[in-house]
């Protein structure tokens, strides 16, 4: 098969704001405010703790941004890593991205769409946890059928969904303001009592607040299929960012103003929990709703980890065949079938509490690093075309904000878990020496490429500048 291939930009302002925020605003604004306000225990509090989640996202989102338009190529901080920290760094990174970070984030979007999915069917009591685990892993499957199909599906199902997303958040805005107007205001009274100032409890607050805001940074991940990339990239951003901010505070006055405290800390689905107070019978169209709206984001979850997997084997980091296209759909079809077995092995042993946490201090590390770079590149390469560009000061502070996240829960309280995770994350440039760096078993997989190949219809792809 001749080479030539390259994924086309089909990705314009609409879809790449569906991206954003439909990535955005899947599970996390159902399942996490409660975990905001159990850890740092007042609403007040809390209400500071979602503003500064999405003042984090934004100033991270427009870092990004200048990331993307200098380096003009998809895969996000894994080729921004490899283009400023060198191979090592950013084999480390993709090795904890594609093995458990992207993985990780996939199988709780999707075990927080199975709970709504089934919570109409078991009114009362807990599902089992074989059938939460069968419906989720029948959402990622759908979902990676859908993304090896088509671009044009995938991106389609991202603004439909986001439509309802939308749609939902403004029937709980509105049931809020109604009772809000109705004199519902004893929640709000006193607010910042009983507040924990703690370090640990700050640093919990903020992993599970900025959950939600999970995705700001996914535009990055598939800048080859964005359209004009340097127009579309930052305003994107800027648009989708704000406005799921705004909603995300809505969304919580609204469920404060429904339920005291001590229910939304005790809620299991606070979505569903409102439904129920204020929809009374109609309560189930609140989980149908945030189903669809977990499902959402477990699509643009699946588009833009999908590419990673991809640039990653394109630059000779993993196995040839992740870097290859359908040679008539045009879709990353080996590296997404990939990622689909990745993430329904890690849904196995899956909870969902445990991978927030992990995930965020994960995450957390390499946005620092990439921040780093960044700053690298203000300093020692200020003669790099910018079609936009950021204050220095601002990937400093987001780098500061990163080293806090990462440090804080450790100071505050070690625990042995986050060293397995360190190990764990450094073990990559174990695996690199050997099968990367020397190029041990050069040949082991060649006669399973050509077969894969074959049997997948696809080629390899060039980079689509």
């Amino acid at each position: 098969m001749e080479q030539g291939l390259s994924l086309k930009r089909e990705v314009g302002i609409i879809g790449a704001m569906s991206f954003i925020a439909g990535t955005m605003i899947g599970s996390g604004i159902f399942i996490s405010p409660q975990y905001v306000l159990l850890a740092i225990g007042s609403p007040g509090a809390s209400f500071i703790i979602w503003a500064c989640c999405g003042l984090i996202a934004m100033l991270g989102g427009l870092c990004y941004a200048e990331l993307g338009t200098i380096i003009p190529e998809s895969g996000g901080e894994y080729i921004y890593m490899l283009r400023t920290a060198g191979k090592i760094t950013a084999f480390v990174f993709v090795f904890s991205f594609i093995s458990v970070m992207r993985p990780a984030s996939a199988t709780g979007i999707a075990l927080s769409c199975a709970e709504y999915v089934v919570a109409p069917f078991y009114s009362g009591c807990a599902p089992p946890q074989l059938v939460l685990k069968c419906v989720a892993a029948v959402a990622i499957l759908a979902l990676a059928l859908v993304n090896c199909l088509s671009v044009r599906l995938a991106t389609s199902i991202q603004v439909v969904t986001m439509a309802i997303k939308a749609l939902t958040l403004a029937v709980i805005i509105l049931g809020g303001a109604v009772m809000l107007f109705q004199g519902n205001t004893a929640n709000f009274e006193d607010s910042f009592d009983e507040t924990n100032v703690g370090v640990k409890a700050i640093g919990i607050a903020f992993y599970q607040g900025l959950w939600p805001y999970d995705g700001w940074n996914t535009l990055n991940y598939l800048t080859e299929e964005l359209k004009r990339p340097e127009v579309n990239l930052p305003r994107a951003l800027v648009i989708a960012i704000s406005l799921v901010t705004g909603l995300y505070l809505l969304v919580n006055v609204s469920y404060l103003t429904v339920m005291t405290p001590n229910e939304l800390m005790s809620s299991t689905a606070v979505a569903v929990t409102w439904g129920n107070k204020v929809l009374g019978s109609w309560g189930w169209i609140m989980s149908l709703a945030a189903a669809l709206s977990a499902f959402g984001s477990l699509n643009g979850t699946f588009f833009s980890g999908g590419r990673v997997c991809f640039v990653a084997a394109r630059e000779g980091h993993m196995p040839d065949i992740l870097s290859m296209a359908h040679v008539h759909r045009l879709t990353p079809s080996p590296a997404l079938i990939f990622t689909t077995v990745i993430s329904l092995v890690v849904l196995i042993p899956g909870d969902f509490q445990s991978i927030v946490n992990y995930f965020s201090f994960t995450a957390w590390f390499f946005y620092a690093v990439t921040l780093s770079g960044l700053i690298y590149l203000k300093i020692k390469k200020p003669e790099l075309p910018r079609p936009y560009s950021v204050p220095i000061v601002l990937p400093i502070l987001i780098l500061l904000v990163a080293i806090f996240l990462v440090l804080a829960p450790i100071i505050d309280q070690p625990q042995i878990e986050y060293l397995y995770v360190a190990l764990f994350i450094l073990s990559g440039a174990i695996v690199y020496v050997p099968f990367i760096h020397f190029k041990l078993c050069p040949g082991m997989f060649d006669k399973v490429t050509t077969f894969l190949q074959l049997f997948l219809e696809v080629a390899p792809a060039e980079k689509n500048l």
